[in-house]
């Protein structure tokens, strides 16, 4: 059985990209501000960085925006990577750091997670919610229909699904009650299931 996770994992496989150079002797160019080495490591993770940036955007624009920012603390951070552990995985903490830093902006802007009472949990029970994934939803429709998530939905369900983090982890992270983050986590699932749902009635007219 397909699941959400399952179908970004599949498509993730697209973004490889040979290597010009080895990792080690990169990132140590990198350290010391070679440009050349810089333009490599960009092209060599941008794609990959950027399917990141794109589940927590509402739209390509915003990603491109991520990530930008984010490879500017990369290449400003470089420094402090010891070479132990995967440089990919550094990397991508970089990143999730910078998509908590753009909530937090959008959080200024619109009062996203208050709509929900951080005191009630809300739980929607769907337990045939992973059925609904099938060969006909693709990487760009699940994308899609993510991106068009109120952000709170969107930033809530992508670290719970994509990156294995607990409510109570992210309730942190965002400066929120667990139980707002679960209840968020619970209306995106309603959320994706009528757009999917919507999805399947539509191209089966």
């Amino acid at each position: 059985m397909r699941t959400i996770r399952n179908v970004f994992d599949f498509f993730s496989s697209i973004y490889r990209t040979r290597l010009r150079m080895e990792n080690r002797q990169l990132i140590a160019a990198c350290k010391k501000q070679d440009t050349n080495a810089q333009r490599e490591l960009y092209e060599m993770y941008a794609p990959r960085m950027l399917g990141l940036c794109l589940r927590y955007s509402k739209d390509y624009d915003a990603a491109q925006d991520m990530l930008h920012d984010g490879f500017l603390k990369v290449l400003t951070q470089i420094k402090t990577y010891s070479g132990r552990g995967s440089f990919e995985g550094w990397m991508r903490r970089i990143f999730i750091n910078t998509v908590f830093e753009h909530f937090r902006e959008e959080k200024k802007k619109y009062l996203t997670l208050s709509e929900v009472d951080e005191s009630e949990e809300i739980e929607v029970v769907d337990e045939n919610f992973e059925r609904l994934f099938n060969d006909n939803i693709t990487e760009e429709h699940l994308l899609e229909m993510i991106q068009e998530m109120p952000p709170g939905y969107r930033t809530v369900f992508s670290l719970y699904v994509f990156e294995d983090m607990p409510h109570k982890e992210i309730a942190k992270k965002l400066g929120i009650k667990e139980n707002a983050s679960r209840s968020q986590y619970s209306r995106a699932k309603s959320f994706l299931r009528n757009k999917i749902n919507g999805y399947y009635a539509n191209n089966n007219e």
